[in-house]
């Protein structure tokens, strides 16, 4: 699982090629993870009080902004779709569904326009 994470983090901006859907989810799920985590800790430090700014959280999302999106164009890729399909996800509520669906489909076989296979 964590190996999917650092793979990920190496290609820390490589918005070129193909990720599968276990290396995109894997990497989002150590993600969620990391989030709680820090969002714990947050939590704990700011005593309760609800107007505490999450710092760690936030240092936290934006060290991983850049592969979350990487991660999620190279999935997209997979899926023989433009990274521009992120754009959807500006749409309320629809848009989110819809690159929900994308990240769940399964992979075109063998090479796309975007890259070789990523199973084989």
């Amino acid at each position: 699982m964590m190996n999917y994470f650092v793979e990920c983090l190496k290609k820390y901006a490589t918005f070129s090629g193909r990720a599968r859907r276990k290396e995109y989810w894997m990497f989002i799920l150590v993600y969620v993870v990391i989030i709680f985590i820090t969002a714990t800790l947050d939590g704990i430090m700011g005593g309760g009080n609800p107007n505490a700014t999450p710092v760690i959280t936030l240092l936290a999302s934006l060290a991983l902004l850049l592969p979350n999106l990487a991660v999620l164009v190279r999935r997209l890729h997979d899926t023989d779709r433009s990274g521009w399909w992120i754009l959807i996800s500006l749409i309320p509520v629809i848009g989110g569904l819809v690159l929900f669906v994308f990240t769940c489909l399964e992979g075109t076989s063998g090479d796309n326009r975007f890259g070789e296979d990523p199973k084989e």
